[in-house]
Formats: structure tokens, C-alpha cells, sequence
């Protein structure tokens, strides 16, 4: 708590939230009840004046903000008003005011709503202030901010109180307004490819699109279980059925999985789809769509990230899952026929096959990527060809059939995308549905479910299409240069402190 922000007769915090409350039942008293006021209009920012001075200089302004300190110097105060935009000093003088005004601004406390009305000027220090010649306490604050030398740095507490993050420390809000600008650059860049923006169902009778596991919902009026939606996937795919030939969705998902610094329960994709197009045109928009990102957002393509450099410049490497894993670990899977061949070679490099996996071909190489590759990369690298066994909705490689044109993106470690070669094969897909319920009967709960009618709307064709989706946290996370995803979403999931 910052010493101006207490008096001196008051000794612990339950004090101070009294003291507040009387001042409020005072004003009350007295007719002057803050929270009656429904508007304020203002003429002005801090940024803009202090950007301007030139422009507003003896200009009359009226501004309104939190505020943010007070320095008492007997006859005059100098304060701080936080807006919108930023920080401008405040010079408050009783002269000015008259001795009422002034008597209730001395009462005022830091994190009170005010606004002022008074003319641009310079001080003698050359700090831009604003001279104040009528100031309206406009909401009053009942608690009090963080301590001004220690702000709000227990990280539980920012993320509870992601408000009081906001107005204490404003670089926070840095990481808020570049996840903004890249949703809008991410519009910008599809609306501008002639893909249309679409929304599709958040609540699903199955679920499907991606292999995790959902959560579990009820309808009361249908007496049904429902799922929150994986993926946005098969949906925007029966719409290219109906002839939207490109298309997207920029929505939230939800999956009830395990929490760490890269995963929430919920999160934010863009998915997209193109008819007449593959996975190679989906790997050249991916590139291009971050390349120009960072440089249209940053201004340089060069970034640090989890302790990594990383340059964003176009020309990605590219390589199959198989010569990424032959690269870093030695072990050629392509000549491999059967799949206890498989197993034994993922085991002579180090690497079991899940007891809940089959063990098959395709697994045991997806798991030594997984578990000894996937760490190893850094600057972009796409990932291309995954078995079928781990890719159900991808189409099958004509060069070989255990393979699929399928890529993910990996940038640190970390994996920023998906993208396929759509299966639009309606028979291919319900075998390979069908596996999948065979999967899930035998406890995989993030394999898929049967989804009858796509493969209804795949019956009535769906032409070769080039499908996408991305991580927008993770895209976040590398332009902020963040290592936790709570810190670019604004209320991350959280345990309630009682539980």
C-alpha cells in the first residue's frame, strides 16, 4: 500500500476499507453520491496531448481516468491520471478551485474515477500537465491498489485479478493489444484472399474435428448429453460441401485436458478451407500469414522466445516426419514393412508406444518424433507426411498409403498449427471412424466418434480442399515473447481459491 494511499492513524487494511466506505456514506450524506453520475464527456487523452504539445498547448481539455498518486504541497496538489491511453500529471490548486473543491479533492484516494477540466501546459521541470480549474469525483474505489513500489507481482493474484493487473502494471496490456492486432491482421489477411468468416456450433451432439478430450455438457429441454466442440473442423467442411469454396472460423474451443504454461482448457483457433487447394498451399499462406504478422505487427522478423532467437524471414524449412526423425535420431522408418519391425526400432532409440496406442507402424514412428524430435526444434520447421494412425481426418499419400499429406508447425518446441490435404474419400472416412470408435471403446477418450452425418454431406462430395488450423494463443505467445499462455489470455482458467 503506497504511504499517501494511507493515514496515519489507520494501522491495518480492514481499517482502510472502513475508512473508504465512511468518505462514501459521507458524500451520500451530503448529496454527493459519485456513483449517481451516468456520463462524462471528455475532449481529450494523456498520449495524445503529451504526443501534441504543441497542438494543445493553453488549449482547454477535459480528461477523466483513474487516479494514480496525489503530492500534497500544502495549497496545491500534483497528481496522476491514468486513461485509456496512458499516464498525465495533474496540477490541482485551491486558488483554482475554491477551498470546498479543494477540501474533496484532499479526501479523494488513489484508484478514485475523476474527471477534470483545465488548460495544457508545461511545468517548470518540463513535465506536460494538465492546470485544473474544476475537478467531479465521478466513482469512488473501496479497495485499494497494490503497494506503488511492489505493484501486483504474485502471479495468481494477476490472473484472478486480471482488472487490477491492468490499471498496475501497464505493460501488461501490451500483450492484450498485439493478440488484437493479430486476430485483426488474421481477418484482414483471409477477408482479403476472397475467404468468407463464418460461425459455427459451440455445442455438438458428438465430437469430432480433433483427437482430444471434451467436455460434457447437459440439455435439459432435450434430456441429452452434449460437447463443448474440439475443433471447428467438420462443420466448415460440410460448408465447402455446400459450395462456400474458402472459408474460416475464428472461435473458441474446448478441451478437457491437462493445464501448463503452453495449454488452457479453452483457446482460440482460426481454422480455414480451400477448395482446390492442398496441404502445400496451406504450409505457403501459413508462412506468409505469421512472416507478415511479425512484420506488419513488430516490424522485424527476428524475435526471442522461451530463451530462443528466432527469425520469422520467409523460406521455412521443411521436412517429413520420417527425415526428421532419421536427421536427429539416425533411424530410418520408410524401409520398415511390418509393425513389430517399427517397435523394435522406436525401442532401440529409446522410445515406448503408450499402452493406450496400438502398436503399429505408424505410432511408433509418430512417438519418436514426439518424444525425441519435437523438443529439438527451434527456428520454423514444418513438419509434413503423419501416419494415418494419428492423422483420421487427412488425406492418404498416393507415394505411400501409411502416410498422409498432413503438416504441423513447430517454432520453439512448440507446435503453432495443423493443416491436411482433406480426406474426402466418404468410405476411407468411415473406416477410419470406425477405427477410431474401436479406439475409444478400448478407453482412448481423445479418439473420435462416429459423425454419420458428415459422411453424409462427403457422399455428396466434397472437392479436393487444403484445410488449416492455428494456435492463435501460441501465436500470441511468440509475438509477446511470453513463455506462459496465461499471460495473453485476459482470465485464464483458474482453481477457485475455496476448492
Amino acid at each position: 500500500m503506497s504511504p499517501e494511499m494511507i493515514p496515519e492513524e489507520v494501522s491495518d487494511i480492514s481499517e482502510i476499507l472502513q475508512v473508504r466506505r465512511d468518505k462514501l456514506s459521507k458524500l451520500r450524506e451530503e448529496n454527493k453520491d459519485p456513483f449517481t453520475l451516468t456520463k462524462y464527456k471528455r475532449t481529450a487523452y494523456s498520449e495524445e496531448i503529451k504526443a501534441n504539445f504543441e497542438v494543445w498547448e493553453e488549449k482547454d481539455v477535459s480528461l477523466a481516468g483513474r487516479l494514480m498518486s496525489k503530492r500534497d504541497m500544502g495549497k496545491a496538489f500534483f497528481a496522476d491520471l491514468l486513461d485509456d491511453k496512458g499516464r498525465i500529471q495533474l496540477y490541482v490548486r485551491v486558488d483554482d478551485l475554491g477551498e470546498e473543491a479543494f477540501g474533496e479533492f484532499k479526501k479523494w484516494d488513489i484508484g478514485d474515477i475523476v474527471g477534470v477540466e483545465g488548460f495544457v501546459f508545461r511545468t517548470r521541470k518540463g513535465e506536460i500537465s494538465v492546470h485544473c480549474k474544476s475537478v467531479t469525483l465521478l466513482s469512488k474505489s473501496l479497495l485499494p491498489l497494490p503497494e506503488k513500489f511492489h505493484g501486483l507481482t504474485d502471479l495468481e493474484t494477476r490472473y484472478r485479478q486480471r482488472y487490477v493487473d491492468l490499471i498496475v502494471n501497464p505493460e501488461v496490456r501490451r500483450n492484450f493489444e498485439i493478440r488484437s492486432r493479430f486476430i485483426r491482421h488474421v481477418r484482414t489477411f483471409l477477408d482479403s484472399r476472397g475467404y468468407m468468416e463464418v460461425e459455427t456450433p459451440v455445442l455438438n451432439t458428438i465430437s469430432g474435428g480433433a483427437s482430444a478430450r471434451p467436455f460434457i455438457t447437459h440439455h435439459n429441454t432435450l434430456n441429452m448429453d452434449m460437447y463443448l466442440r474440439i475443433a471447428t473442423e467438420l462443420h466448415l467442411k460440410r460448408l465447402v460441401v455446400g459450395g462456400i469454396e474458402r472459408v474460416y472460423e475464428i472461435g473458441r474451443i474446448f478441451r478437457n485436458e491437462g493445464m501448463d504454461t503452453k495449454h488452457n482448457p479453452e483457446f482460440t483457433t482460426v481454422e480455414l478451407y480451400e477448395a482446390y487447394a492442398d496441404f502445400n498451399d496451406m504450409m505457403d499462406l501459413f508462412e506468409e500469414l505469421l512472416s507478415s504478422a511479425a512484420m506488419d505487427i513488430l516490424g522485424i522478423y527476428e524475435l526471442t522466445w522461451q530463451g530462443e532467437s528466432v527469425s520469422l524471414a520467409p523460406g521455412w524449412e521443411r521436412l517429413t516426419m520420417a527425415d526428421a526423425v532419421k536427421k536427429h535420431l539416425g533411424v530410418d522408418f520408410l524401409p520398415v514393412k511390418t509393425d513389430e519391425e517399427a517397435i523394435a526400432l522406436a525401442k532401440s532409440v529409446g522410445v515406448e508406444i503408450p499402452k493406450e496406442k496400438e502398436k503399429t507402424w505408424g505410432n511408433a514412428l509418430y512417438e519418436c518424433f514426439d518424444q525425441k524430435v519435437e523438443a529439438k526444434l527451434v527456428q520454423p520447421t514444418f513438419i509434413t507426411m503423419h501416419p494415418v494412425d494419428v492423422s483420421p481426418l487427412a488425406k492418404r499419400s498416393p507415394k505411400d498409403g501409411r502416410l498422409t499429406e498432413r503438416f504441423e508447425l513447430f517454432i520453439c518446441h512448440s507446435e503453432m498449427g495443423n493443416a491436411f490435404s482433406e480426406l474426402n474419400d466418404p468410405i476411407d472416412q468411415k473406416q477410419r471412424f470406425q477405427k477410431q470408435v474401436e479406439l475409444r471403446k478400448k478407453g482412448d477418450a481423445e479418439a473420435n466418434m462416429m459423425d454419420d452425418d458428415f459422411i453424409t454431406a462427403l457422399e455428396y462430395g466434397l472437392p479436393p480442399t487444403g484445410g488449416l488450423g492455428i494456435g492463435i494463443d501460441r501465436c500470441v505467445m511468440l509475438l509477446t515473447g511470453v513463455d506462459s499462455i496465461r499471460e495473453i489470455i485476459l482470465f485464464p482458467t483458474m482453481k477457485p481459491i475455496d476448492a
